[in-house]
């Protein structure tokens, strides 16, 4: 979800430009412009690094002076139940709807005052095993060393966990299991030369295995590791046209300086592309040093967290 701020520069920006244009003032949102905004409240609330509750709420839109001026549209109808064929399937789809559209109104699991107590169905919980992690693998990626060849195995398949370092155990795990010989490449670090932060920069903490072992956000790790098969997300605009950040990518063939890779995601699926190294700035402010990465700009996708598959559709998850 967008920030509030964001919004509320647009409607200046408006408002300054058809100022000028017409040389009258207006007072209307957006300077009397329609403008219509697309999201979902139900997904995360904007990002506010350290923020407490109170600012994080009070970051989103419906907390800006422009809330008051919008007229609230609702989507209605599941294209999902249009595009399956047996009665069944539809039938399960659309109780499976209703009930995360109930947790999302907070309709279950009685009095909500910020916890509550819901009931999971039992089709969706592993129980009673001594390895959750391998049975949840193998119910997405059934006989995956089998199929990983075929070319919409990855497609709508994927294990979303909260937090980075479950993906990165999961992720490794699978990789591990794969028959192709493994590529190790590494990045090429450096303190960004031209910011103003890394002035009276102490120079111990720019020696190499400092600089390696910083990990952030949109950041692709010192040592990336891959074999021919597994799928990658791309963590960077490169072409926004067929390979945005968040695209899912196939490896098909590893080079020395750049990686082929067949597109899984989106709307250009079954698009070969090459990717080469780039050099990557994190624009994390928790980072006391301006770092630059020389890397591929892939992290591996077996799993990915909850943020990131915002926006996929994924059958099998």
């Amino acid at each position: 979800m967008v920030h509030k701020h964001g919004f509320e520069a647009l409607d200046r920006s408006l408002k300054d430009i058809l100022t000028s244009a017409s040389g009258a003032s207006s007072n209307l949102p957006f300077g009397g412009k329609v403008i219509v905004f697309g999201g979902d409240f139900r997904q995360i609330l904007p990002v506010v690094p350290g923020g407490s509750r109170q600012q994080i709420v009070n970051s989103c839109l419906t907390s800006s002076y422009i809330w008051r001026n919008c007229k609230v549209l609702k989507l209605t109808k599941n294209l999902r139940l249009c595009t399956s064929i047996h009665s069944t399937e539809i039938e399960q789809i659309k109780l499976f709807a209703q009930w995360l559209l109930d947790i999302g109104e907070s309709n279950v699991g009685g009095t909500n005052d910020g916890e509550a107590q819901i009931e999971i169905p039992e089709d969706l919980l592993i129980r009673h095993s001594y390895d959750p992690v391998s049975e949840l693998i193998d119910f997405v990626y059934p006989s995956v060393l089998q199929n990983f060849k075929k070319q919409n195995y990855f497609h709508e398949r994927a294990i979303l966990a909260p937090k980075n370092d479950i993906v990165q155990e999961i992720n490794d795990r699978l990789l591990s299991i794969f028959p192709e010989e493994e590529r190790e490449y590494l990045s090429s670090d450096s303190v960004c030369p031209t910011d103003m932060i890394n002035e009276n920069l102490d120079v111990s903490l720019c020696s190499p295995d400092i600089l390696n072992g910083i990990k952030a956000s949109g950041l692709p790790n010192h040592k990336l590791v891959l074999k021919v098969g597994v799928p990658v997300m791309l963590l960077r605009n490169i072409d926004k046209k067929s390979g945005c950040n968040g695209t899912r990518l196939k490896v098909v063939s590893l080079g020395k300086r750049i990686i082929r890779v067949e597109i899984i995601s989106g709307s250009n699926i079954g698009d070969m592309h090459y990717i080469p190294r780039i050099t990557l700035i994190p624009t994390d402010k928790k980072l006391h040093i301006k770092l630059q990465r020389r890397q591929y700009p892939l992290a591996l996708c077996f799993a990915m967290t909850i943020n990131k598959s915002q926006g996929q559709s994924l059958s099998r998850v």
